[in-house]
């Protein structure tokens, strides 16, 4: 590794000047620390509050080693703000500065990609038939195909035309149905080969959580080699592993392997798959009836066994799966592209069902099982992901974990536990990690106000109370409009809208933004920044990222402390388990997950030195409750009241200083 030039802090400063930025405390006292956790090999956890410029306090670190640094974000936004924003800006500045060449790329899992051999293919193929069977599919489909052959197009499905799912699926491939590139057709052009060998030779390469939770729990590489791990949005990582290595199966997905098995190989094996996904299906079309008798499961459709029918019917698909990939494995050799591709999707995707089926016939204790009635689906993921966590990715390279929101009640141990971590204690020897809070430039006190009204009756179970909606109403007329509305549930934002409509009806000069499920998030954002008098209600996927600074965002609205669902299969396991261990499941599951969230939540409003406004937090149980207190440490320092009176006087000085 070859000497550079100039210190940390010199190249730090040079960035900052690339984006004709401020130096920052926080930001310089963050890079160091990750500097240090990089060298001294170990692991980091650094909050680095709205405001820090968390992203170049790593990234310079990064450069500054001069080895290959993975770094993986939760979300679409933050990674195309690295990759398209942050480093594109100050890696010329930095490369003129150190007198080398700085590069940087992105890598995703296979299913990104569009695939060239299937969408070339001379054979039939069960996903694309069905986009004959549905008319209006197929000139997204040529939308997609004509975006294909332009020049430069990357494959990436985050670039490509918004098309349906089921066209995307006719046209890519999951990492277990690709052949590979030494044996395709189009290894040389493939979309997915390419990023991964121009990510494979960067030194900066940025990725999702998703897949490199995927080869964490799996133990099986997909990333390039890598000197250290950067988790931005960090209080995701947990979650994101435990969705990522999920397991489900449907009739459609039996159905489909079923076809793919019979198109390839077709005789008495394939016709007896074929059979045992046809009993399956009818197996889960009757578990379905009979678990509509049993709406009001607490444990949302969790199951501690698999009932008698389905045990048996999975076990006929594992075992015939089993002796088709047997015979498949005989197979002679084929010289053929088309089939030889034709077998890898075949042999893929009877490979997935039958380790699905082996999993749930096998789960344990340490394994959460459901049925999920929304897709007629039975799922199976792990109770906890700290121990292949610990395991597979704490002990192999350091790893930086880093978010605006990291601490529950100023404490990062229930973040610490989750990851697999542990804390160190005053033994020298041992190996744990570091933690550092930053804090934040802002001033939040003085900048904003937190309001807790007391007056308002408690969220109840059956949906949003009607004093809620009033009390929103009041404050979005105070404000002017310039309101972000944070609601726990889609029926909430569509009883909100309904009632806004209908109140807020003589001032048309606001206007009600309603996020709808699918919306893209970015349109919705872009809509509610340009039109200052505008109100945006939205449900979870707002709750994070939104970067709306200045006069647009003077409010933000939360109904309801946003408590996980008491029914969620993988919530209830887990608080179950600790209770059986004599520890209160609520405090250690639920409350950490909604302080993060609420934290969140809390961090749109104040987005630049300049900004003002009012936090409204619509549920009285935070004043009242013993947990309340836990969740107002999580929450950015504003200035507190529950006096209506001042809010509302406050919000209409606000918008009339606007207004002048």
């Amino acid at each position: 590794m070859t000497k550079n030039p100039l210190t940390l802090e010199e190249l730090l400063e040079v960035a900052v000047n690339a984006i004709s930025g401020n130096s920052r405390p926080g930001q310089i006292e963050m890079a160091k620390a990750v500097h240090h956790a990089m060298e001294q090999r170990e692991h980091l956890l650094v909050q680095a509050g709205t405001g820090t410029g968390k992203s170049l306090a790593y990234l310079i670190p990064a450069i500054f080693r001069n080895k290959t640094v993975l770094i993986a974000t939760a979300t679409l936004a933050l990674q195309r703000q690295l990759v398209e924003r942050d480093l594109p800006r100050v890696i010329p500045a930095l490369s003129k500065a150190l007198g080398r060449d700085i590069t940087f790329g992105v890598y995703k899992g296979k299913g990104n990609y569009l695939c060239l051999q299937k969408m070339n293919t001379t054979l039939p193929d069960p996903d694309a038939d069905l986009l004959l069977d549905v008319g209006t599919l197929s000139a997204e489909a040529k939308l997609l195909r004509d975006w294909s052959n332009q020049p430069g197009a990357t494959g990436d499905r985050d670039d490509a035309p918004a098309v349906d799912r089921r066209v995307w699926t006719a046209h890519s491939v999951s990492g277990r149905e690709c052949v590979g590139a030494d044996s395709c057709a189009y290894g040389d052009k493939c979309f997915s080969e390419r990023a991964k060998i121009k990510a494979g030779s960067s030194d900066i390469v940025v990725t999702n959580h998703a897949l490199l939770a995927i080869e964490v729990v799996d133990n099986h590489p997909i990333l390039p080699d890598r000197d250290a791990i950067i988790l931005d949005e960090g209080h995701e990582f947990i979650d994101r592993t435990t969705q990522a290595v999920a397991e489900e199966i449907t009739a459609n997905m039996a159905n489909r392997a079923a076809s793919l098995a019979r198109r390839h190989l077709p005789g008495e094996v394939a016709d007896n798959l074929t059979d045992a996904c046809s009993n399956f299906a009818d197996a889960i079309l009757d578990f379905q009836l009979i678990s509509k008798q049993n709406e009001d499961d607490s444990a949302g459709g969790r199951l501690t066994q698999l009932p008698a029918s389905l045990l048996q019917a999975l076990s006929l698909i594992r075992d015939t799966a089993g002796e088709f990939l047997g015979i498949l494995a005989a197979d002679e050799e084929l010289t053929d592209f088309d089939l030889i591709a034709e077998r890898a999707r075949a042999k893929g995707a009877v490979s997935e069902l039958s380790a699905t089926c082996g999993k749930l016939i096998k789960s344990s204790d340490r394994d959460v099982m459901w049925f999920d009635a929304a897709i007629n689906a039975i799922r199976v993921a792990p109770l906890s992901v700290s121990e292949v966590l610990q395991q597979n990715m704490f002990e192999e390279t350091p790893v930086i974990v880093t978010s605006a929101t990291l601490t529950v009640g100023s404490s990062f141990k229930p973040t610490a536990i989750g990851l697999g971590l542990t804390v160190l204690d005053d033994e020298a020897d041992q190996v744990g990690f570091k933690t550092l809070d930053v804090g934040s430039p802002f001033n939040f006190s003085t900048q904003a106000m937190l309001y807790l009204p007391q007056h308002l009756p408690e969220p109840g179970r059956s949906g949003p109370v009607v004093e809620g909606f009033e009390e929103l109403a009041d404050l979005i007329l105070a404000a002017g409009g310039r309101t972000l509305a944070l609601f726990s549930s889609w029926r909430a934002v569509d009883a909100a809208a309904e009632m806004l409509q209908e109140r807020l009806a003589y001032r048309r000069d606001i206007k009600i933004i309603t996020q709808r499920k699918g919306d893209p998030v970015g349109v919705l954002v872009e809509k509610f920044a340009a039109d200052h008098r505008s109100v945006l209600l939205g449900t979870i996927s707002l709750w994070q990222g939104v970067d709306v600074p200045g006069e647009a965002c003077s409010l933000v609205v939360i109904d309801r402390i946003p408590f996980p669902r008491p029914d969620d299969p993988i919530i209830s396991a887990r608080a179950a388990k600790i209770q059986e261990n004599g520890g209160n499941g609520f405090m250690e599951v639920s409350v950490p997950k909604a302080a993060l969230m609420l934290a969140q939540g809390a961090g749109r409003l104040i987005r630049s030195d300049t900004d003002r406004g009012v936090v409204a937090l619509l549920d009285s149980r935070i004043s009242t409750k013993s947990y309340g207190k836990v969740l107002l440490r999580s929450m950015p320092p504003f200035w507190r009241t529950s006096d209506k009176s001042v809010v509302i006087e406050s919000l209409q000085r606000l918008d009339l200083s606007y207004a002048n």
